[in-house]
């Protein structure tokens, strides 16, 4: 099992690695020392500036997800109310069947909002092998990876970043400085990652999807996820939590300019938008098609009401209103 992870990883390890050493090469090139940890920490920030842009598409395909699954959340809860209380078999997979028909229809799934961080998750591991094997790799027991020689290894292995060595860990400390660099590293990571989601709960959710299962899941991830992060942050290297924190910190404005400019409908952030648009003068966003329908609905309710009112006949009239002739009684004779 172990070598088949490493086979698989091998590939996206050497990936890493050039283009960590890439950056680093241009660092030197412009006047940094090649041995700081300045030039190391750049490269790795480097490395997160290229996987990241490399996934906007996934990322507009995650938030398009994301969306597009708060939407139909009243849809989601009619289907399970439908089937509450059903266990068995032909219930169950009657629901399964409607549950995945409505997704196919909406063009969506709950995994869909997970493939930035599936697709990112290699090449996490992948730099936390490359920097947690520095040390073998430098003093010959590990194998070299693409550019990283064992000078090159040695070299990044005594880099240093705030006088903590980026292959440090917490648990692995034996100085003030890794310690105090770790500690704010993971604050930071944790505090990231908590902004992250909840600007979207706050901001990005339509009234109308805060109240169900989807919108209470989100708000259970919003505070285990930096508690888990925290928590596992000590057994990482300082590179790696400072690879953490940057792609934290792309997520968070990447997803402000695309909640700014792209919010779902009916959510606070759309509001705003609308807000801003209208304070501008520019035209709203589907604000012409919405008049018009409310137009048009005004326009069939008025056309309702003039056919529920229909015209009385006169003798009909009359005789609601007891104005009708009254018979004239004829004159009894005596045989």
């Amino acid at each position: 099992m172990g070598d088949f992870f490493n086979t698989l990883l091998r590939p996206i390890e050497l990936l890493v690695a050039w283009i960590m050493y890439g950056f680093h090469s241009a660092f030197t090139t412009i006047g940094l020392d090649p041995a700081s940890g300045l030039a190391w920490g750049l490269s790795i920030i480097g490395l997160v500036l290229v996987m990241r842009a490399a996934m906007i598409p996934l990322f507009v395909k995650q938030i398009n997800a994301s969306r597009k699954m708060q939407l139909i959340q009243p849809e989601l809860q009619k289907i399970q109310k439908k089937y509450k209380g059903k266990n068995d078999p032909e219930s169950r997979q009657a629901m399964t069947q409607e549950t995945m028909g409505l997704y196919r229809k909406e063009g969506t799934n709950p995994f869909s909002s997970c493939l930035p961080i599936l697709v990112q998750s290699p090449f996490f591991f992948g730099l936390f092998r490359v920097l947690n094997g520095l040390e073998k790799i430098s003093t010959g027991q590990n194998e070299e990876i693409g550019p990283i020689t064992r000078e090159v290894a040695a070299q990044a292995e005594q880099a240093t970043l705030f006088g903590a060595q980026l292959s440090d860990t917490f648990l692995g400390a034996d100085n003030t400085a890794t310690y105090v660099v770790t500690v704010i590293l993971i604050i930071l990571m944790s505090a990231t990652t908590f902004t992250t989601q909840r600007q979207l709960m706050t901001k990005n959710m339509p009234a109308s999807a805060l109240d169900n299962p989807f919108a209470k899941q989100q708000k259970l991830i919003m505070y285990v996820m930096p508690i888990v992060f925290a928590v596992s942050g000590i057994n990482f290297p300082i590179g790696v939590l400072l690879y953490w924190f940057t792609t934290n910190v792309w997520s968070m404005v990447q997803q402000f300019y695309v909640i700014r400019k792209m919010p779902a409908p009916g959510s606070a952030a759309e509001k705003a938008l609308h807000e801003r648009l209208a304070k501008r003068g520019k035209p709203i966003p589907g604000e012409a098609e919405r008049k018009a329908a409310e137009a048009a609905e005004a326009e069939a309710a008025a056309e309702r009401t003039r056919q529920r009112v229909q015209p009385k006949g006169k003798k009909r009239a009359k005789k609601k209103s007891g104005a009708g002739p009254v018979a004239e009684k004829k004159p009894q004779t005596n045989a």
